[in-house]
């Protein structure tokens, strides 16, 4: 098993005509996803990589059954993007980074509304290896087995995954959740899913500097029935300057590296000081 996607997930790509669209398209095909439909006003009629193209998510749903929309739509355009898929699929996974703050509240308060989960935006996607991935990863670095991930940082998150794999250790699902300031789910959200998961028996948080993500996900990781271990990136950045992600900015007292660290030790997680560490983490706790 896995959450969010498997082998039977039905996928829509919002901007399939693009170049990255197209590009992606092809490697999720490639890795075995089912992409039923691509979306594009105005491109209705034509075809894709095999697949069908509409000219909106509705008429696409109507003829295709999708349940998952992932959109690789330009910034200034994603708003309406999101929304209308969210009027019609129950899952939304938002590549485009740069989205305006009000476009992304607008879209959440619309997803809440309408009981649908949106991943990022800024987001790598979703991976369940061996099975599907609705995302820009390389699924390469992955492969099947009982490790959750959760991260902020795509790179971060190929880095950590191929040393697990490396290391003999598989993961049941990767989801990254996107490192803009306002998103759709958080690591709370997925850690509960992870919770439920009969195929997973431990979970990866990999978070950064910013916000409070990671010490709300240590409000839930003492009560879990699952190991967790952590990583936090950003130990040595300075305060009041933005780090890579939009949301990575220390401001306020809140945010550091040392706060989320020291939430998530207090919980219960064992937090590796650097990446590598993390397999050894994880199979201590198996031993």
């Amino acid at each position: 098993m896995a959450i969010f996607i498997d082998e039977e997930t039905r996928v829509i790509v919002q901007g399939i005509t693009g170049n990255q669209g197209k590009f992606h398209a092809g490697l999720m095909q490639e890795y075995g996803t089912k992409i039923v439909a691509g979306v594009t006003p105005g491109r209705g009629g034509e075809e894709v990589l095999g697949v069908p193209v509409y000219n909106t998510v509705k008429k696409a749903v109507e003829e295709k059954g999708a349940d998952t929309s992932i959109i690789f739509v330009p910034a200034p355009f994603a708003r309406d993007a999101a929304l209308e898929a969210i009027e019609y699929v129950d899952q939304v996974i938002i590549i485009s980074e740069g989205i305006p703050v009000q476009d992304t509240m607008e879209v959440m308060a619309a997803a809440r509304e309408k009981g649908c989960r949106v991943l990022g935006p800024n987001t790598p996607g979703v991976i369940s290896p061996g099975l599907a991935k609705v995302g820009i990863m390389p699924g390469r670095v992955f492969s099947p087995g009982r490790v959750g991930v959760i991260s902020r940082s795509g790179t971060l998150a190929y880095e950590i995954s191929l040393a697990l794999t490396e290391a003999g250790l598989g993961q049941s699902t990767l989801v990254g959740i996107g490192g803009d300031r306002v998103i759709g789910s958080t690591f709370v959200d997925v850690l509960k899913e992870f919770e439920k998961d009969p195929a997973t028996e431990q979970v990866v948080i990999i978070g950064e500097i910013g916000g409070q993500a990671e010490e709300e996900a240590a409000g839930i990781v003492s009560s879990m029935s699952l190991p967790v271990v952590g990583y936090i990136a950003g130990r040595t950045a300075p305060a009041g300057k933005r780090m890579g992600h939009a949301g990575a900015i220390i401001a306020g007292g809140t945010g550091s590296a040392e706060s989320k660290i020291e939430a998530l030790e207090e919980a219960g997680a064992d937090v590796a000081r650097i990446p590598t560490e993390i397999p050894q983490l994880l199979q201590d706790i198996r031993s």
